[in-house]
């Protein structure tokens, strides 16, 4: 998204982000998505596995669109240590779905990222189980990535009770490795080695709700991407492979354009 684009031009409302068995990649999607971890999979492997996946979990949801008789509102809450001091915490538990990304803890932060969750993004290195009311929201970057999904809510055997997985099975959603895709090339014209989660779960976020606020994004006042749940001991944190510069100005032209409501938390 450029300075000269509108958000018509590339706010695809058509495009479902889910993964399903309708709603599955091109080979040459495929491709694409297995360079970003270098993973030596065949497209065929691929889709052996989205059939376990589906035996297992519900088809991805069909996403309604926007009406002027609802509103449904979504807080979107990255892990900035712009919250720090924020004051967001009750702003954010009054919205309708919240959203929070990878770890992402709220004991012992409540009063600047809030108590309640909806949907939990994560991937498996971010994991940690949820409760029985929160979406877990799965972004896969590799076909291993969805073999994790699928034996981490496989019984390890059949006479243990009381098993803990890491969400129920009829709340998980899966991201369609298409749309990492689509926001890598239509939103960051393919600047960075492949969109951060959090961008990523903003640009999601429009498509799951009417009206969006953005939390905890950016840097802190003093320059540093760090977290608020981390101490920060090295001062010049950057953003690594994510293009974590040009994705705060897209999220500015949003806010600009009122497409989004961005709380900068100082």
């Amino acid at each position: 998204m450029d300075h000269k684009e509108g958000f018509s031009e590339i706010f695809n409302k058509t495009l479902n982000p889910f993964l399903s068995t309708k709603n599955n990649l091109s080979e040459g999607v495929f491709k694409w998505w297995t360079h970003l971890q270098y993973e030596r999979r065949s497209f065929g492997s691929y889709k052996e596995t989205v059939e376990k996946v589906f035996q297992m979990f519900p088809q991805g949801p069909e996403l309604t669109e926007p009406s002027p008789d609802r509103c449904r509102t979504c807080a979107v809450v990255g892990n900035s240590g712009n919250l720090n001091g924020s004051h967001y915490g009750p702003l954010i538990d009054y919205h309708d779905i919240i959203i929070r990304i990878n770890k992402a803890p709220t004991k012992g932060y409540e009063r600047d990222v809030g108590t309640r969750t909806t949907h939990h993004v994560m991937y498996p290195v971010s994991s940690s189980n949820l409760d029985n009311n929160t979406h877990l929201v799965f972004f896969p970057f590799k076909t291993s990535d969805l073999d994790w999904l699928v034996r981490s809510f496989t019984p390890r055997n059949q006479t243990e009770k009381n098993q803990r997985f890491l969400a129920k099975k009829d709340l998980v959603m899966i991201l369609n490795p298409g749309f990492i895709r689509y926001v890598h090339h239509v939103w960051l014209k393919k600047k960075g080695m492949y969109p951060s989660t959090g961008f990523l779960t903003l640009i999601l976020s429009l498509h799951m709700c009417d009206k969006v606020d953005v939390f905890g994004f950016g840097a802190d006042r003093f320059g540093n991407w760090n977290h608020y749940f981390e101490k920060l001991k090295n001062k010049r944190l950057r953003t690594g492979n994510h293009p974590g510069n040009d994705e705060f100005k897209i999220i500015k032209r949003l806010q600009l354009q009122r497409k989004i409501h961005f709380y900068r938390g100082w």
